[in-house]
């Protein structure tokens, strides 16, 4: 079959893939964009099945779209939102990207010509690459805000406005699904001595490796957040006074083993923990619960400090000291 009404020069020089098959699949046409970017010739490809050419295509949904655009006599459409790409052609861009192929909008069109047997079936492939690493940088910078949004700057764990929110959805959750919940409070001992005997660097970098060994010790339901300067939170759900004891604890024991070394010099700190527990059929906000976690954390710090001191109906009920 003569192929000359599809050779129109508007065809070949079209910056986006045009190939056309018949019913049963087979090659009758493709441009120079497709030549180029899959390095095939119409020659060597006519009249051979577009599965066999393209052996990487999606078959089973790709032939259901065809077979749609012939028995309706309508377009139909795959934009690379959906599908990133149909056809594995490298998108020959020297910019950095996810994927080694084009991105790809695909119109199916029926292609009905008086100068040929069978029904013809016209894909055009559209390059969005652009657009898709686009929306992948865009998507990236989103994700980095948002992280940027509730993590502190210097420690990486959350900020203190987004650990108070935090802190308010559980205290909500537990009041209504009558859980247990716990906070515990707690800050570096004589901060002010270690800043005035490392500096600030060093006292930042106390509280950067803090931050991190602390992290390694907790739960990924716990949420553990820098209140203030020197001061954490720590928000455990589903725990009740006792097992907030326990992980303070080891916390506190925890740290006041860790050897930390900067500039050739091992530091050693240590922390005062306090700890308070939010009961089934307390009506507490936020503030209350910190306002008890805060009291216990006072009286650790005035019993001697490096200890974990709870609070519990309006009195410290427990201390302990770690050696």
């Amino acid at each position: 079959m003569s192929h000359a009404w599809l050779s129109s020069p508007i065809l070949a020089q079209l910056n986006s893939g045009v190939i056309v098959v018949d019913d049963e699949y087979q090659i009758h046409y493709l441009n120079a964009f497709v030549e180029r970017h899959a390095s095939l010739q119409l020659s060597e490809v006519q009249g051979k099945s577009l599965f066999t050419v393209f052996a990487d295509l999606p078959e089973a949904w790709l032939k259901r779209k065809l077979m749609s655009v012939l028995d309706l006599n309508t377009p139909a459409f795959s934009s690379w939102e959906q599908r990133q790409y149909i056809f594995k052609l490298p998108h020959l861009r020297p910019i950095t990207s996810s994927s080694q192929y084009m991105a790809q909008n695909c119109s199916m069109l029926p292609l009905n010509s008086e100068q040929s047997e069978q029904p013809l079936i016209c894909i055009l492939i559209e390059d969005a690459t652009d657009a898709f690493v686009y929306q992948q940088h865009l998507s990236k910078t989103l994700i980095e805000l948002e992280k940027a949004n509730r993590q502190d700057g210097l420690t990486k764990v959350l900020n203190r406005r987004y650990w108070e929110e935090q802190l308010k959805q559980e205290i909500h959750r537990a009041q209504r699904y009558h859980h247990p919940l716990s906070l515990i409070l707690f800050d570096l001992d004589k901060f002010k001595d270690l800043n005035d005997k490392y500096g600030h660097l060093g006292g930042d970098f106390v509280l950067i490796q803090l931050a991190s060994f602390i992290s390694s010790l907790l739960r990924d339901s716990d949420l553990f957040g820098r209140y203030g300067g020197e001061e954490f939170g720590i928000i455990l759900p589903d725990t009740g006074l006792d097992g907030a004891v326990e992980v303070a604890e080891r916390i506190c024991q925890a740290v006041a083993e860790y050897p930390m070394l900067f500039n050739q010099q091992t530091i050693r700190a240590s922390i005062s923990m306090g700890v308070a527990e939010l009961l089934p059929k307390q009506h507490l906000l936020h503030d209350d619960v910190i306002r008890c976690a805060d009291m216990a954390l006072y009286n650790a710090k005035r019993a001697g400090r490096n200890r974990v001191c709870s609070y519990l109906a309006g009195e410290t009920e427990y201390q302990k000291k770690v050696n």
